[in-house]
């Protein structure tokens, strides 16, 4: 049987790959302790509920399911939370890979997908990033991001675990079919936040700074639709299976939008206005963040179709009205 283990399954990004990989002919196990997933989102194979730190659990879920591959989505992934608290990204992220690591090898399961993020590149404003752009973390989330990178090339060197990383960019969107979407406590990502002042649900957006040096004073991001991003995921196990050795890719489709350019999209898609603030720029922001790496699709053929701001508004406002998990 094609299992996978897929940590944090029952997460945003995590929920909509066990989709993917059901759908391609595996069976998702996910392995998730709930703290920031929700139980609701397992639908497509079995659950284990369970702590990366508990290596007594991974051995037994590991015996148990036998997966020919980890795809390993489960981490604190706040970054303001990551500098008032570095200890817990540390501990959870960092430390809790290890556990999975170790157990994966001990299990001779030898195949591992990471997700990985662009936060390891750090702040480097208005450069275009591709895999082979310096790494200088910024803060303790993508720090903990880049250790595991290096601890996995150690692995691959000591026991021939070989792994694909995606590092991407801006997720968004949600399951088209409005089986599983984005949910979080609290919500931070932009397009969720500006859909809930939309609703009501928050009394307003607040753009954080207005005076930067893009048209119009914005900060520009890259964003991928979470479905295009999970297909990719799937090509990268598949890229394993076919032995073509480790590999580092970056997620994003090469273009950027501004926060008025998402706000002005989601009008459109809404036909509603978005009550928002202006307020100062958070510390470590960055003018421009979008990825220039053609890589996934020339190596992997990967195609983001779904990532343009019209889809991913479009899928995450029909989620959002719904789909909710506590609705």
């Amino acid at each position: 049987m094609n299992t996978v283990l897929v940590t944090g399954g029952a997460g945003y990004i995590g929920s909509h790959a066990c989709k993917a990989l059901k759908a391609t002919g595996y069976t998702p196990v996910t392995y998730d302790n709930l703290v920031t997933g929700w139980e609701d989102a397992v639908k497509f194979g079995p659950f284990e509920c369970g702590d990366l730190l508990d290596r007594a659990r991974l051995d037994a879920v590991f015996q148990k399911h036998n997966p020919i591959a980890v795809m390993h989505f489960a981490a604190l992934s706040q970054v303001g939370e990551s500098m008032q608290d570095p200890g817990s990204y540390w501990r959870n992220n960092v430390a809790g890979s290890l556990t999975l690591i170790e157990a994966a090898v001990a299990a001779r399961c030898t195949k591992f997908v990471f997700s990985s993020t662009c936060a390891t590149y750090g702040d480097q404003d208005n450069v275009v990033l591709n895999e082979d752009s310096a790494q200088h973390p910024i803060n303790a989330y993508g720090a903990s991001k880049r250790a595991i990178e290096d601890i996995l090339k150690d692995f691959e060197a000591a026991f021939g675990l070989r792994h694909v990383i995606f590092r991407y960019f801006n997720v968004a969107g949600a399951d088209p079919d409005g089986e599983v979407g984005e949910f979080h406590r609290p919500e931070t990502h932009l397009i969720p936040v500006l859909l809930d002042a939309i609703d009501g649900k928050r009394d307003a957006l607040t753009i954080h700074g207005t005076d930067y040096a893009t048209p119009d004073g914005t900060c520009i991001r890259d964003y991928v639709h979470v479905c295009d991003l999970v297909d990719a995921h799937v090509l990268g196990l598949k890229w394993l299976q076919e032995d073509k050795g480790s590999r580092i890719f970056n997620l994003g489709t090469g273009s950027g939008f501004s926060v008025r350019e998402v706000m002005d999209h989601s009008r459109t898609v809404t036909n509603r206005d978005v009550p928002h603030r202006e307020g100062p720029r958070r510390p470590g922001d960055c003018t421009k963040l979008v990825s220039g790496s053609v890589r996934a699709e020339q190596e992997l053929g990967w195609r983001p179709e779904r990532s343009t701001l019209k889809h991913m508004i479009t899928d995450a406002w029909r989620w959002h009205q719904n789909g909710h998990y506590d609705s």
